[in-house]
């Protein structure tokens, strides 16, 4: 099994970004932490367990994975959806410059970034 928590790099254009996920407690949440290389901006993407919203707590599901009890589902550990992710919180405009760990909800994001996914 490999460290959920570990530091990975991301390149998005000209901008490298490094990124981990992890799960915390109280308030049972999957963090989706990025950091751009070189500078103060980061972001942290949440998602809160709640009703029809599941997180991975060791249970059912693997270490990372969001979704919605009837629909689209997220790995976090996949770089691929953590590129859309960042791609879908800077068109929000989520990402501000020169902020430093600035929190989003990460739910109003799963919708959009799951409907990009290439099928299967």
């Amino acid at each position: 099994m490999t460290d959920s928590r570990r530091l990975r790099r991301l390149v998005a254009g000209e901008e490298t970004w490094f990124w981990s996920v992890s799960h915390r407690h109280p308030e049972c949440r999957e963090v989706l932490s990025l950091r751009r290389e070189g500078g103060p901006t980061a972001l942290r993407i949440v998602f809160r367990e709640g009703p029809g919203r599941i997180v991975s707590g060791g249970y059912a599901w693997h270490d990372g994975l969001v979704g919605t009890a009837h629909g689209p589902d997220l790995n976090l550990h996949e770089p691929g959806v953590v590129r859309r992710l960042l791609d879908e919180a800077k068109a929000r405009g989520l990402v501000r410059e020169g902020r430093s760990d600035p929190e989003a909800d990460g739910w109003p994001l799963l919708d959009a970034v799951a409907e990009g996914r290439a099928p299967e």
